[in-house]
């Protein structure tokens, strides 16, 4: 598997380097014949640094959703340019861009993904697997993330055999176990009843509590207030980007 080779942008000492970094960024989406259909995303400048908890929020339609699969190396933007842990993502080639996706960025969404025939440790080691971690210590480190979200005595057991907010819990290991850079939700209490989402939630606050940095797309603003930091688009654009009180 080819390694990522471009270089961080260098850092100087003691100055704290941001998670992820927007400059003027802009998606188009063309149509067959070349014209503009939408333009999802119209220059937009954000900063992330380490350690923050930060709700996107917008309307249908408002660019929330292409802005974190940009945010997520899912998608590159036609226009501006994004660091990611200070490499200009735009610059990677798709090989290059796919395995640093999956060292930098854990990834929780609203259906939680999970393969049913695998036992939850092992759904736990799969992005370990992808890279070419050795099979003891993928699980040994599967454990202790299954452990980290309070699940460490349904090892051996499968999605099926848990509720919905256990197996939200096993798609948020799956996606520390990687130690990423940034943890990004994409509606993650969307298939939860109201406790278990607020359970989820409380998971979501101690992690960030620990340290990791989370990016959050949520359409409600109970989910939201729980982050410090919300930021809601409008027709493409940051309408506002205000700390929670």
């Amino acid at each position: 598997m080819s390694q990522v080779t471009v270089a961080s942008e260098s850092a100087r000492p003691g100055v704290l380097q941001p998670v992820a970094e927007l400059r003027d960024v802009r998606k188009t989406y063309f149509k067959p014949d070349g014209s503009v259909m939408v333009e999802a995303l119209r220059g937009i400048d954000v900063t992330i640094m380490p350690g923050e908890y930060v709700a996107i929020m917008g309307a249908s339609g408002s660019g929330k959703s292409t802005l974190m699969n940009v945010l997520g190396c899912l998608d590159r933007p036609t226009g501006g340019e994004y660091l990611l842990d200070g490499v200009p993502s735009t610059q990677l080639s798709d090989e290059e861009l796919s395995h640093f996706r999956g060292q930098k960025i854990g990834f929780v969404f609203q259906a939680f993904n999970l393969i049913p025939q695998l036992t939850i440790e092992e759904n736990v080691s799969v992005p370990l697997f992808y890279q070419d971690v050795p099979r003891r210590e993928r699980m040994a480190r599967a454990v202790k993330a299954l452990e980290s979200v309070g699940l460490g005595d349904r090892l051996g057991h499968r999605p099926r055999e848990l509720s919905g907010g256990q197996q939200q819990r096993v798609a948020i290991a799956r996606a520390l176990v990687t130690n990423p850079v940034v943890l990004m939700a994409d509606e993650p209490t969307g298939n939860l009843d109201s406790k278990t989402g607020n359970a989820i939630l409380d998971l979501f606050g101690r992690l960030h509590q620990a340290g990791i940095t989370i990016l959050m797309v949520t359409h409600e603003d109970n989910v939201a207030e729980r982050c410090r930091r919300i930021i809601r688009l409008h027709d493409g654009r940051i309408e506002s980007d205000r700390p929670v009180r």
